[in-house]
């Protein structure tokens, strides 16, 4: 949602005839669009941050996906190379001598999902386990070789890849191989994510679908949920933290934008990089923060705090921001707001996107 949406949001709400103290009751007197409509208005509180805290972030590995790494077996495809011994037999454990790697003479699964063999001609290999390949061998060697003791292991894995992009220190491709391959596998084998890497949200993109992870839950909370056992084709994206930042707008000494990068800061920290605030012109009660909303029939939550008794920012030191959020600090008297609504509201349009508009009212405070 467009940062200056999310401004014009909270101050229509902060017209004439609306309070904002917490707990009190807001009564709309305006002819402007019924803004109320559109957001939450929640005031910050003891009761909404204790609410917001969890006990204990670390989530252990569900039932499910141990189960899934303990069943798993990789499955022969296309382009794998075999090593298959047949013990007394050197002639059929390695034609090509022993100087050269089972890799460069072993037995290559050809685009069919066959490979051959001598004396028993071509063997499907593609989709079985080594287990069954070996099995198949053994009963088909039989006929011309008495008790044959075969092992069969696979020593390329080419057939199947999973593919890292973004913000990684080495974008490449993981081959799939016997051992399961999990998302932190895969994040350890390319050197974990690169400093500018937004470890907040990265994309698993699978069969045409994409989840969303938090890496940094998964890496610094030990938030287990997060992990996946990685499949062929699967294409994991690491953003950039560009994104991640949080626009401070209104009554401040130093009004920009802070990025926030993959460690999370809270509204004391803002308020404070930015200059803190500006006791000429600022009113204590109305320090804002607009949040956006993806799902719902809300545009957005608009979170005030009120710091006229200075304790109240204890509860700034606990209020966690989120990228994208908007620090907002209104100045007094209400009636100026007047003067910057009339000219924000007729370049928004609601609910799709805004054009230029004002960025700091107070230009409007003569």
């Amino acid at each position: 949602m467009p940062n200056k949406l999310l401004i014009a949001l909270a101050a229509t709400a902060l017209l004439a005839g609306c309070s904002f103290a917490p707990g009190s009751h807001m009564d709309y007197q305006t002819e402007t669009a019924p803004i109320d409509e559109l957001v939450d208005i929640e005031p910050i509180t003891p009761g909404l941050l204790a609410s917001w805290q969890e006990s204990d972030p670390a989530v252990p590995m569900s039932d499910a996906f141990r189960d899934a790494l303990a069943a798993y077996e990789y499955r022969v495809g296309p382009g794998d190379v075999l090593s298959i011994i047949v013990y007394d037999h050197p002639e059929l454990t390695n034609p090509g001598g022993t100087e050269r790697s089972a890799a460069e003479v072993g037995n290559r699964v050809q685009g069919d999902g066959t490979f051959y063999y001598p004396y028993i001609g071509r063997v499907h290999a593609e989709g079985k386990t080594v287990g069954e390949i070996r099995s198949e061998l053994s009963r088909r060697l039989a006929a011309y070789i008495t008790e044959p003791q075969v092992e069969v292991s696979v020593a390329a894995f080419n057939a199947k890849k999973v593919y890292l992009s973004g913000e990684v220190s080495e974008p490449k491709t993981l081959p799939i191989t016997s051992v399961p391959l999990t998302l932190v596998d895969a994040i350890s084998q390319v050197g974990s994510a690169n400093p500018g890497a937004n470890w907040h949200t990265i994309f698993l993109n699978r069969d045409g679908q994409q989840q969303r992870i938090s890496l940094f839950d998964l890496m610094r909370n030990g938030d287990m949920s997060q992990n996946r056992l990685l499949q062929p084709g699967d294409i994991l994206h690491v953003p950039s933290a560009e994104n991640q930042a949080v626009a401070v707008m209104g009554q401040v000494n130093g009004p920009g934008r802070l990025p926030l990068g993959n460690e999370r800061m809270s509204l004391m920290d803002v308020i404070a990089q930015s200059g803190g605030i500006d006791e000429r012109s600022a009113d204590p009660s109305g320090i804002f923060v607009i949040r956006g909303q993806e799902q719902g029939d809300k545009l957005a939550t608009v979170y005030q705090l009120d710091v006229s008794n200075a304790a109240s920012f204890t509860l700034a030191s606990r209020f966690t921001m989120q990228p994208q959020d908007v620090v907002y600090v209104t100045t007094a008297p209400i009636a100026r707001w007047n003067r910057v609504i009339s000219l924000l509201l007729p370049s928004i349009s609601l609910p799709g996107t805004t054009v230029d508009s004002i960025d700091d009212v107070r230009d409007f405070n003569d």
